[in-house]
């Protein structure tokens, strides 16, 4: 089996076993390799350990469950996570969306802070591994209906010396970057991530304007810093539109469509300066 069978078998157990007590050892166990093959595989590709990417994981999902389903209460929520107690789940989710549960659920939008990773096995496995992409073919039957509305793609501006300053910072930079997209976004548009610092916006409109104004209102708040530990880091978006089209027909062409547009503005940023 090749590292990125394995990595593919790995990936699919964690997200069966979100809701249980998941450990490395299960998920060695279950791909028949040892704990240190795993955990090499994961930090290759997510830059963090088994551990803190099964919380992601789990906290994405919890975020998803709380905006969704009203109906349950917090314990409830937490209890379907492996929690005990509301204080345990609200600690955890805390350090992962910067925010208590009860107030990330007032904003009625579901944010993939953490997609589950994309692993191609098309792909090599230099390629594969030394680029993070995000698993978003949940969204593709939506995809298909908009192909005629126009795409918001943007990128964080130096994210590497963020993460040099602490990897806590770049999360920080990370949240801060969707939220910051989520602000300007109308009620139908929808907000994912496609890649380590890259998201995109999927509007609901096929008016160019429309999309321009959006990408000029989040390029309005660059230079904005994060507040970390009492720290101000400023942070900047680069940003662009694209409507794909037919160009929405294979989700390895709409990942290098939208990519392609990101690296289209930085060019543009970077020259402008």
């Amino acid at each position: 089996m090749s590292k990125l069978e394995l990595l593919a078998e790995a990936l699919e157990y964690v997200e069966q076993h979100l809701q249980e007590d998941l450990h490395t050892e299960d998920i060695a166990a279950a791909c028949y390799c040892s704990k240190s093959t795993i955990e090499k595989l994961f930090r290759q590709l997510s830059h963090t350990s088994v551990r803190d990417y099964v919380i992601r994981r789990r906290m994405t999902k919890a975020a998803r469950m709380l905006v969704e389903h009203p109906e349950m209460n917090l314990l409830d929520v937490a209890l379907t996570f492996g929690y005990s107690s509301n204080e345990a789940f609200t600690r955890v989710f805390c350090q992962t969306w910067n925010c208590l549960p009860s107030k990330y659920r007032e904003n009625k939008r579901v944010l993939e802070l953490y997609p589950r990773f994309h692993v191609s096995l098309e792909s090599g496995e230099e390629k594969t591994m030394s680029r993070r992409k995000f698993d978003i073919s949940e969204l593709y039957d939506l995809f298909q209906s908009r192909k005629n509305c126009w795409f918001v793609c943007c990128d964080i501006n130096h994210l590497v010396p963020i993460n040099e300053i602490s990897i806590k910072a770049g999360d920080l930079a990370i949240l801060t970057s969707l939220q910051r997209m989520e602000a300007v976004a109308g009620e139908d548009d929808v907000i994912f991530r496609i890649g380590g610092d890259e998201f995109v916006m999927l509007t609901s409109s096929e008016d160019e304007a429309y999309a321009k104004g959006l990408a000029e209102e989040i390029l309005s708040h660059n230079g904005e810093p994060i507040d970390f530990e009492g720290r101000q880091i400023p942070l900047s978006l680069y940003a662009g539109i694209v409507k794909l089209g037919k160009k929405v027909g294979r989700y390895s062409e709409m990942f290098t469509e939208l990519q392609s547009v990101i690296m289209q503005a930085k060019y543009d940023a970077n020259s402008a300066n």
